[in-house]
């Protein structure tokens, strides 16, 4: 295959440092999963190698920066991601990468949907009063829906948070936790005190905690309740026993919605148990309100090692 150089000028210096990346982490990844050979001076971008890797680097480059100039930023994440789909023959669809704002952070970041997985789960998420998001790890399937309950909880929709998860954890038993079960319950829950600190802030989420307005609790602390004018989450839902799954959904009163997260390939229930969450596909599809949304490991937005790690896991269960 003939050889070819071409050259990809920025011509703005603002966009060639987000193409870059802090510490030219963006185009040190680019140059690891282009194929071609790749070079910068100053904000040129020079790319050698046999022709065809050449085009698909200067397209992939093309593609990238168009969601600088719409986004103002870029990550590694989004490098991946845009390159799955031009390998796949796909052209991105940018306004499902580049969505508008969902919240902004208390620190000024904008939490957006950077998939178009991610996208079509919170399309449904503003549709529908009932959304099960169920995917892999690193996903954004509880972020995503955390950031989703602040924002209905800002815009006056609903008027209470409630977050919620079963207390059952890979190979680890409750009773063997020092404290009272409030303190043997709380590491369960500390995935979703972490969302709620990254998106609202330690201080307002700590007030919000204080007049239950926000409310975390476990599973088994629903039985019995109806709730209203709530946004409410279930993380982990794989965890759950078909009997805590339809306790769960009957819990939902008016004005509130519910998203149930969790990823099926990592149930950590007792061997005899069987998933509520993986019933319930069979139960509930099909009416009208209740979406299933399934996000893949091309929406993966953590270390693209995450992604290598999920395939890796597949192949060795497929050869299982």
């Amino acid at each position: 295959m003939a050889e070819k150089e071409s050259k990809y000028p920025i011509g703005d210096n603002q966009h060639a440092a987000i193409f870059f990346g802090t510490g030219d982490e963006n185009f040190r990844y680019l140059k690891e999963i282009s194929g071609a050979d790749m070079s910068a001076r100053g904000a040129d971008i020079y790319v050698r190698g046999p022709e065809e890797q050449v085009d698909y680097t200067l397209q992939l480059i093309a593609d990238l920066m168009e969601i600088v100039e719409r986004e103002g930023q870029l990550n590694i994440n989004d490098i991946g991601y845009v390159d799955k789909l031009l390998k796949k023959g796909e052209k991105p669809a940018y306004q499902a990468i580049v969505s508008g704002t969902l919240i902004t952070t208390a620190r000024g970041k904008a939490i957006k949907a950077r998939t178009m997985g991610q996208k079509t789960y919170v399309q449904s998420i503003l549709k529908d009063d009932v959304v099960f998001g169920i995917g892999p790890a690193g996903t954004g399937k509880t972020y995503l829906a955390v950031a989703m309950a602040a924002r209905a909880l800002r815009n006056k929709d609903v008027e209470r948070i409630i977050l919620v998860r079963p207390a059952v954890e890979a190979g680890e038993k409750l009773g063997f936790l020092p404290g009272d079960l409030i303190e043997k319950v709380n590491p369960y829950l500390r995935p979703l005190y972490d969302s709620l600190f990254d998106i609202l802030g330690v201080d307002i989420t700590q007030r919000y905690l204080d007049k239950n307005t926000i409310e975390i609790a476990p599973l088994a602390y629903m039985r019995g309740r109806t709730l209203n004018s709530a946004f409410i989450i279930l993380d982990e839902a794989q965890n759950t026993t078909p009997q805590q799954m339809k306790m769960f959904l009957t819990r939902l009163g008016f004005g509130s919605q519910t998203v149930i997260t969790g990823d099926i390939t990592q149930v950590d229930l007792p061997k005899e148990e069987y998933s509520g969450l993986i019933e319930i596909q069979k139960i509930l599809s099909g009416i009208k309100g209740i979406s299933f949304e399934y996000l893949g490991k091309e929406d993966v937005v953590r270390h693209p090692l995450v992604q290598k790690i999920i395939n890796a896991y597949e192949v060795y269960e497929d050869r299982q």
